[in-house]
């Protein structure tokens, strides 16, 4: 309370100063009186932020038996050594690339860490421990053992879902993510905090409540500096509706929220005392947003005590990130590099979650593209058929994949399209080990594992032409390329015919160096090099 106190009076003498050289004699009048009412107000938060100190002083009191609890249930023997890594990760069950990561570095834990516990915060209530780590070796062909791991169930895992938040989504849902993590931390307080969802704001709430170091593994920065650029000048997008853009008033109040919600976001990941990302483009955005700064909001701070008050609760960490460290994400290419490069079928394949930002309609506006520009293709013995697989989450996923169906159809490509939903892990082998070509059309997809597999799977990549696919992984490798890039449905449509239409030494050439690439640089143990080299190990 003395460090607030103090605060306060240095906001309220550089508000003064400031004030003498703007204001006359009657706004200097009012602006006293508004900070006699701002301090006296302050004075009267005393008693509640006693009252939630001692709160927070009892939950982490109380963690001892709890944590006892947990690790006798496991039958694990406690020692002075042993720590608990919690891993805040409330759809652990979905089956996309983030979840490869979040388990392989459990596995990682369980392989080579026999002192560290992990702790997994799921929302997954609707399934059981043993289900999740069944589907976990379904999905991904990796084997847990359940008596080394937790899981800490969260009931309010709603409060994160898009629907919940039809407007001012991504303040929703961070203020979402930080009651979910009160929740967490009412259960079980680990040592160390690793959010690998993208939940930054939860930073704060664990120093709060839990008072222990928090990191990261950002797989896409939550707002970024490209999405204000594309707000101010309204230009239309997944994140910025046509009503929006359309009316300069709307577009100025979004911008508005923009900044504040970045000048916090900011504070938020600079509370984190590590960070890993997933590709260069991430570590572009996160080191960007890290050292953002925004001098109106900063003079706002000295005329409006509760963003005073704000700015002081989110800036405690001594030991504030500076950087990122790019981590890429681990493919597990042993099972994959095994299949034939040689007589594959007329199959594209799209492995991605059935989310909108995927933009699954563009792959089937592309496939109609190329059998109507290149009728061959609709002969029979010589027809392309696309196979999409990908996890359904929720009931939105569901009325995303009826929508889709329903494209197709209206595309007359039903027979051309299947949908394999939530499929388990080896019928996707299948589907890669016969497959030619691998789509992923998401803009700005930012590192994209499903890409990476299709190069370790000797299917040959095409990709859209931005982010982590660019950039990363779909690169010349010895001066040659390894895939194909394409932004728009047609030029989707041209490149799938380019990829089809290879001889077969360039068909055979192409896929060796994918597979060669994708297994030099996105390979598990590469993956496990970067965890280790992160820095988590010294806040143990």
């Amino acid at each position: 309370m003395i460090l607030l106190y103090v605060t306060l009076l240095y906001a309220v003498s550089r508000a003064l100063a400031l004030s003498v050289t703007i204001l006359d004699h009657n706004q200097m009048l009012i602006l006293a009186l508004f900070v006699y009412a701002a301090v006296s107000g302050l004075v009267s938060l005393a008693i509640p932020w006693l009252l939630l100190s001692l709160y927070f002083t009892r939950i982490r009191s109380t963690n001892v038996s709890r944590r006892n609890h947990a690790l006798k249930q496991l039958g694990i023997t406690i020692t002075d050594n042993l720590r608990l890594v919690g891993f805040f990760h409330p759809y652990c069950n979905a089956g996309g690339g983030g979840e490869r990561v979040l388990w392989t570095a459990i596995a990682l834990f369980q392989r080579n860490e026999p002192d560290v516990v992990p702790v997994v915060y799921s929302g997954d209530i609707d399934a059981t421990k043993e289900e999740i780590l069944a589907k976990v070796k379904a999905r991904f062909d990796i084997a847990l053992d359940p008596t080394k791991i937790i899981l800490v169930f969260l009931r309010h895992r709603k409060l994160v879902e898009d629907s919940t938040w039809p407007f001012f989504t991504l303040l929703g849902q961070s203020i979402g993510s930080m009651f979910l993590a009160w929740e967490a931390m009412n259960k079980l307080i680990p040592d160390l905090y690793i959010d690998t969802m993208g939940y930054a704001f939860t930073f704060h709430v664990v120093t709060w409540v839990a008072n222990i170091p928090s990191g990261a593994y950002v797989h896409y920065p939550t707002i970024s500096t490209d999405m204000l650029r594309r707000v101010q000048s309204r230009q239309r997008g997944h994140t910025n509706s046509n009503a929006i853009s359309s009316s300069y008033i709307l577009s100025s109040a979004k911008l508005m929220y923009y900044r504040f919600f970045m000048y916090y976001y900011s504070s938020s990941l600079r509370s984190a005392v590590f960070l890993m990302v997933n590709s260069s483009w991430t570590k572009n955005h996160v080191d960007s947003v890290l050292s953002h700064s925004d001098p109106f909001i900063d003079f706002l701070h000295f005329f409006v005590p509760p963003l005073l008050i704000l700015r002081y609760l989110t800036s405690q960490n001594k030991s504030p990130v500076a950087s990122s460290r790019i981590v890429y994400p681990p493919c597990d290419t042993r099972e994959m590099a095994k299949f034939p490069l040689t007589n594959r079928e007329k199959v594209i394949v799209s492995v991605a979650q059935f989310r909108p930002e995927k933009e699954h309609a563009t792959q089937l506006y592309a496939l109609h593209e190329l059998v109507t520009r290149h009728p061959v293709y609709r002969v029979q013995g010589k027809e392309v058929k696309l196979a999409m697989i990908g996890g359904s989450r929720n009931e939105e996923d569901a009325s995303r994949v009826a929508n889709l169906r329903s494209l197709a159809k209206e595309l007359e490509l039903e027979d051309r399209v299947e949908f394999l939903v939530n499929a388990p892990y080896a019928d996707m082998l299948l589907q890669l080990s016969r497959a030619s070509i691998g789509m992923n059309t998401m803009v700005d997809e930012h590192f994209g594992i499903n890409v990476v597999e299709y190069m370790a799977a000797g299917v040959i990549p095409v990709v859209h032409a931005s982010a982590g696919p660019l950039n990363d992984i779909v690169v010349p490798f010895n001066g040659m390329p390894t895939g194909y890039h394409a932004k728009t449905s047609k030029e989707f449509a041209e490149v799938l015919h380019t990829a089809l239409s290879l001889t077969s030494e360039e068909d055979s050439a192409i896929r060796e160096r994918a597979r060669t690439w994708a297994a030099k640089r996105f390979s598990e143990g590469e993956f496990e090099k970067g965890w280790d080299g992160s820095g988590w190990k010294r806040w143990l």
